[in-house]
């Protein structure tokens, strides 16, 4: 393979910047722009040793840096590896990668870092997905689940599935191929036991699917309720910033509002709705079927109203469809710094989960958050012992676990062992494409295509 390079830091002004060089020519290109001060040559460093020395382009100095040295097959890659570490700025960066260009590298494609590592066996396909997992977490359990998968902790686990199939396919081939052998049959008993086994993993891994979404992308969550009950307010709130527009007005919000906020470890991916009632002007009517669309999709719905109001026609419409909806929901009881007009009972037949606050107040915050803490319990998620799968890995689980049930039905129904070892066969390639071990080239590069060039 060619000896690639890319910048692996943000491209923007910092402290220092990072260039990545792979592959076999590695240690040549950094030999040809990197003087160290501290020995002979770079071909002299060892693996895993640092160099201050100078970036030159011939005779002209660019920058001081360091260069970090890794032989293969004790890289990131399994490849060699050098780091030139350079001064943070744009210029001298780009100037730093256009040398290394310069002197024998090819940029590298997205991802094709740890691609490599794939291919050199460093990771496996579910190590390297989770590497992005890990830069892209935004909280503690997102975190420690990817940190989780891309130790091996789920290709361990699918591994002994498939591994345990692959296995009694192996007995069962010969069971059926050289019957001259006197092989000892297949045990009914044991091949529906392992079947019930595998089925078991498969199951426990989908069920945690939407949990892991959870954790990982952000709970989809929409503000919903009148025009001028606060949800604007209560947007702003949660962010921290002022992103909704806030006025006296009703109806000031006509299209959906979407921002990210993190609650506690809980990221809350929300939509500041346009006020839900029966309206004439064209515009905000678009708005209300907008957020009646957004009500139908979302995971989590925060129900807001004014409780300096007695709750109108419009009020107990809302209460009422999300209700019908069936979906987690909060709902909050706005304007507490004002006369109530309606107790928290009133409420109650429609959800338990009920926070009295005034928007307004900064304070308040904290009462969303406990609130929203006990509705998905983020306590109860253990990070050392559950799963948490993509739409990929979660495509290829529902197969394995869609094929491994129609073999257990076709075993109790007293069908031939041939159609239950076809079965199990789809069974484990679908394990085997999940982890990697048989996965085809577009899957891969579609697996790589989402990561950043330096990476």
């Amino acid at each position: 393979m060619s000896t690639i390079c890319a910048i692996s830091t943000p491209l923007a002004e910092g402290g220092i910047s990072v260039i990545r060089i792979s592959g076999e020519g590695a240690l040549a290109v950094a030999e040809k722009v990197f003087k160290p001060f501290t020995c002979e040559s770079v071909g002299a460093m060892q693996g895993y040793t640092c160099a201050y020395g100078q970036i030159h382009d011939g005779d002209k100095t660019v920058d001081d840096g360091v260069l970090t040295v890794f032989r293969a097959p004790h890289s990131y890659t399994g490849e060699d590896v050098c780091e030139i570490s350079c001064h943070g700025g744009i210029y001298v960066t780009k100037k730093v990668l256009r040398l290394c260009l310069k002197n024998g590298c090819d940029p590298a494609q997205a991802g094709e870092f740890t691609k490599r590592a794939l291919i050199n066996g460093k990771l496996s396909l579910t190590q390297a997905e989770a590497v992005m997992d890990t830069i892209s977490a935004e909280g503690e359990y997102a975190l420690a689940s990817a940190n989780l998968t891309r130790k091996g902790s789920l290709f361990g686990r699918i591994s002994k599935i498939s591994n345990d199939l692959v296995k009694l396919l192996g007995e069962l081939a010969a069971w059926v191929d050289y019957p001259e052998e006197d092989l000892p049959a297949v045990e009914e008993n044991a091949l529906r036991k392992s079947l019930e086994d595998a089925l078991a993993v498969t199951g426990r891994l989908l069920r945690d699917y939407d949990n892991g979404m959870l954790i990982r992308s952000g709970i989809d969550t929409v503000i919903a309720g009148k025009p001028n009950v606060g949800k604007s307010t209560l947007m702003n709130l949660l962010l921290g910033y002022d992103r909704s527009i806030v006025t006296d007005v009703a109806g000031t919000t006509r299209d959906v509002i979407e921002e990210s906020a993190k609650l506690g470890e809980l990221v809350f991916r929300l939509s500041d709705t346009a006020g839900i009632r029966d309206t004439e002007d064209t515009v905000e009517k678009v708005g209300v079927e907008l957020a009646h669309k957004r009500l139908e999709e979302c995971m989590f719905v925060i129900e807001v109203f004014d409780t300096s109001r007695k709750p109108d026609e419009d009020d107990i419409a809302l209460l009422e469809k999300v209700k019908s909806l069936d979906k987690r929901c909060l709902i909050v009881l706005n304007k507490s710094d004002l006369e109530s007009a309606v107790g928290e009972e009133f409420f109650r037949e429609y959800s338990e989960n009920i926070v009295c606050i005034s928007a307004k107040n900064q304070d308040d915050r904290m009462m969303i958050q406990e609130a929203v803490e006990k509705i998905f319990s983020p306590e109860n998620y253990d990070a050392s012992s559950t799963i948490f799968a993509n739409e990929r890995q979660k495509h290829c689980a529902e197969k394995a676990h869609e094929h491994l049930n129609a073999a257990l039905d076709s075993l109790n129904m007293g069908e031939t062992l041939d159609a239950v070892t076809v079965m199990i066969d789809y069974a484990a390639n679908a394990l085997l494409e999940l982890t990697g071990e048989k996965a085809t080239e577009a899957v891969v590069s579609e697996v790589f295509s989402k990561f950043c060039v330096g990476k």
